[in-house]
């Protein structure tokens, strides 16, 4: 029993360091928004394209109301709503979804979808992963 005890407290006592070590010392709160191998939708994602990795982060800021053209990316991309929300329907499903101010989701990689401005609008941040200057979005033709 008292063995059991003190591999327990190890334990604990390990955690702790790892999770001090984790935080980066006093004053440094990191929260994570958002980890996930697939997209909004569903979808897994493959592999990152070949080539010299290239990081791209964007605001975009869309108008109220607004709808955007169908459209794919070629590439992983990461958001975060700062403000207002953004409605997504993937073209050949319908399945759609509406982000908030707050929410993170991941985007679809070679998947047609258009996206639509909540009644405020939106502002988001955009983080995409990509590489040898491919384009971000590329237009389709529903």
């Amino acid at each position: 029993m008292m063995c059991r005890s003190g591999v327990m407290a190890a334990m604990m006592v390990a955690c702790m360091n790892a999770l001090a070590e984790e935080t980066h010392g006093e004053g440094i709160n990191k929260e994570t928004l958002l980890k996930t191998e697939k997209s909004w939708e569903g979808t897994r994602y493959g592999h990152y394209p070949a080539g010299a990795p290239q990081i791209t982060m964007l605001k975009v800021t869309v108008e109220p109301n607004r709808v955007l053209a169908w459209h794919t990316h070629p590439c992983i991309s990461a958001v975060h709503m700062t403000a207002g929300s953004v409605s997504l329907t993937v073209a050949k499903t319908g399945e759609k979804r509406t982000f908030r101010q707050g929410d993170s989701f991941t985007d679809t990689v070679d998947i047609v979808h258009q996206g639509q401005a909540g009644a405020q609008g939106a502002e988001m941040l955009v983080f995409f992963a990509c590489s040898d200057n491919r384009p971000l979005t590329i237009a389709e033709a529903k």
